[in-house]
């Protein structure tokens, strides 16, 4: 399968004018990650390299580290929200509701929207039965918050040829894995098109954090001068921006303070709005061009 297959190009000069609801001139964002690690695998990211190499098993350090975002970074990012009341989307595994209930409880009374994130934290090519992998994250969403979930995300953005016709045939009304633009856009699925709403791998913890080993005011550089850009690019037609989180990485003690920065920064601007991905969803399905 080709790209094009999917989606056709678009030059974004060539569009018409999108506009945001109240005069907006940009959304944001904030995407929060509630993954469960199968300690009887092999962590795929590490924070500390075993003394003599290899891949143990239990890998206790690495877990741990996984671990300690979910009983304490989750619940000091949480204050932080309520502080800037501050509307999250909670892409969170299908298995972690359960295992980490306290945190779906503390999300849905705040009415965060919950995303699909895989039921477990496995690369969906590396999924036995993609379909039921979705449909069981779909249930378990239901189940817990009375919605079935429209969005999805894979983990590490992972998805096999034919995610998106699944994810359409299951119900699910957008996707975030195709990084690839600052407006949402049409997929084409084998039934009806699945919108794409803007991701980012730029403003991540995980990219900046563990793979390009920032230290941790980067977070806070890099989303004001993405922030900055985009505010000017979006003088003619709306932009959308993502924050990206995991409790384990951006909830770190040393961490957080940043994250906060940018929230204060961009709080300060009247005409930039929160939204949720259901929200720029629901705007782009009344405001954007029509589904091909």
């Amino acid at each position: 399968m080709k790209p094009t297959e999917r989606l056709t190009y678009s030059p974004i000069s060539q569009r018409p004018p999108l506009k945001l609801p109240g005069g907006a001139r940009m959304a944001v964002w904030v995407i929060v990650n509630v993954e469960e690690w199968d300690i009887t695998q092999t962590m795929p990211r590490t924070v500390l390299t075993p003394p003599a190499g290899g891949a143990p098993m239990p890998d206790i350090p690495n877990w741990a580290w996984h671990e300690y975002g979910n009983r304490v970074g989750f619940w000091r990012m949480l204050e932080l929200f309520d502080r800037f009341n501050l509307p999250a989307v909670l892409a969170i595994n299908g298995s972690a509701i359960e295992a980490y209930k306290p945190i779906a409880e503390a999300a849905h009374q705040r009415g965060w929207e919950f995303i699909g994130h895989g039921f477990s934290q496995r690369n969906m090519q590396k999924v036995e039965n993609e379909r039921e992998d979705i449909a069981r994250t779909s249930a378990a969403i239901q189940g817990f918050t009375g919605k079935a979930p429209r969005g999805w995300l894979g983990p590490g953005l992972t998805e096999t040829w034919e995610t998106p016709d699944l994810l359409k045939q299951a119900g699910y009304d957008y996707v975030c894995d195709w990084v690839l633009d600052d407006q949402p856009v049409w997929l084409k699925t084998t039934t009806q098109p699945i919108l794409n709403i803007p991701y980012t791998q730029e403003c991540n913890d995980v990219a900046m954090m563990l793979i390009q080993h920032h230290k941790a005011s980067e977070y806070r550089d890099r989303a004001l001068d993405q922030f900055t850009q985009l505010y000017e690019d979006a003088k003619g037609s709306a932009r959308i921006m993502a924050l990206v989180l995991h409790p384990y990485i951006m909830g770190a003690p040393h961490r957080l303070r940043y994250f906060r920065e940018v929230i204060e920064q961009i709080k300060a601007r009247g005409d930039v709005v929160f939204m949720t991905g259901s929200e720029i969803a629901d705007w782009y399905l009344a405001n954007g061009p029509k589904a091909p």
